[in-house]
C-alpha cells in the first residue's frame, strides 16, 4: 500500500500535478460554497466557458494564455453585471445569453487556430493536469493566494451578502461591487483550473464539494472547510487513479467527487428517515 502511494511522487510531473490538485482541490470548494448558497451554479458555468474566446486570442497572439483567459473572464462578469444592471432582464438570463455568447465565439476561434496551424487545444476543455509546468505551479499558488486575501478581507461582508442580499443593501454594504468581487473570484478560479480539469469539468469541482459539505453542515464557515477537505481528497485520489488506470485526470478527479456526494447523499437520506421514524415514535407515545 505504501509503495502505491510512493511510486508516482517519483516523478517530477507528479509532484507539480499533486500539487497543482491539492490547490485547485481547495480553491474550488471555498469559491463554490458562495455559489452553491446563493443558487448561482449557472454563473460559474458561464465564467468557466467564457474564457475560450480568450484562451483562443492570447494562443494566436503567443501571449501568455493565462492572461487571455482572465481577461476573457473578467470581461464576461463586467457584460453580466451591466445587463443585469442597466436593462430589465434577470441575472439568469444575462449570464445564460453570455455563457452561449463567448462559448461559441471560443470553439469557432480554436476551430480557426486548429486548422490553420495544425495543433490540439482540446486540453484546454478537458484539462491536462499531467501536462503543468513549474511555471503552472507558481501560477496556481499566486492565484490562490490572491483569492484567499480577498476571501479573508472581505468574508464578514461576502457573508451578509450570500445569506440576505437585500439585508445586506440595507444595511448600506456595496452590494454591486460584492456581487462583482465574486465574479471576478469565481473568474480567477476559472483560470487556475484549466490545467486541472479544464473549463468544462470546473463547474464540477466548484460545485460538488461544496454540495456535499452543505448536506454535512449549515454554517458557512463550516461549509468551505469541510468542502476545502472533500476537494482535496478527490484531487488527489484522482490523480492516483488516473495515474495507475491511464484515464485522464480532470474526469477522474470530478467523479471521485461525484461518488463521495452520492455516499453522502445516501447517508443524509437515511438519517433523515430515521429522524422522521423517531419523531413519529415520540408523538405516538405522546
Amino acid at each position: 500500500m505504501g509503495n502505491c502511494l510512493i511510486e508516482p511522487l517519483q516523478y517530477t510531473f507528479m509532484q507539480r500535478s499533486l500539487l497543482v490538485a491539492i490547490l485547485i482541490g481547495l480553491l474550488c470548494s471555498i469559491v463554490g460554497t458562495y455559489l452553491m448558497v446563493q443558487r448561482l451554479a449557472l454563473l460559474g458555468d458561464a465564467i468557466s466557458h467564457s474564457v475560450m474566446p480568450g484562451l483562443a486570442i492570447a494562443f494566436s497572439l503567443g501571449i501568455p494564455i493565462i492572461i487571455g483567459a482572465l481577461s476573457a473572464a473578467v470581461l464576461s462578469t463586467i457584460i453580466i453585471a451591466w445587463i443585469t444592471n442597466e436593462y430589465p432582464l434577470k441575472e439568469d438570463t444575462a449570464i445564460g445569453i453570455v455563457f452561449a455568447s463567448f462559448f461559441a465565439l471560443g470553439i469557432t476561434f480554436i476551430s480557426i487556430i486548429q486548422k490553420d496551424n495544425k495543433v490540439d487545444l482540446n486540453h484546454f476543455l478537458f484539462g491536462n493536469i499531467l501536462g503543468v509546468s513549474t511555471e503552472d505551479v507558481i501560477n496556481t499558488a499566486i492565484i490562490f493566494t490572491i483569492v484567499l486575501i480577498i476571501i479573508i478581507s472581505l468574508y464578514k461582508e461576502l457573508l451578509f451578502f450570500t445569506f440576505d442580499t437585500i439585508g445586506a443593501e440595507v444595511v448600506g454594504l456595496p452590494v454591486q461591487n460584492l456581487n462583482f468581487s465574486l465574479m471576478i473570484l469565481v473568474a480567477l478560479t476559472t483560470v487556475a483550473s484549466m490545467k486541472a480539469v479544464g473549463v468544462v469539468l470546473v463547474l464540477a469541482l466548484l460545485i460538488i464539494p461544496a454540495a456535499t459539505a452543505y448536506l454535512m453542515t449549515k454554517q458557512l464557515h463550516e461549509i468551505m472547510t469541510l468542502g476545502g477537505g472533500i476537494g482535496i481528497i478527490s484531487s488527489i485520489s484522482g490523480m492516483y487513479i488516473s495515474y495507475y488506470y491511464n484515464i485522464p485526470s480532470g474526469p477522474a478527479i470530478v467523479l471521485v467527487a461525484t461518488v463521495i456526494f452520492i455516499i453522502t447523499l445516501i447517508k443524509y437520506k437515511l438519517q433523515y428517515v430515521q429522524y422522521i421514524k423517531i419523531t413519529n415514535n415520540q408523538n405516538q407515545k405522546k
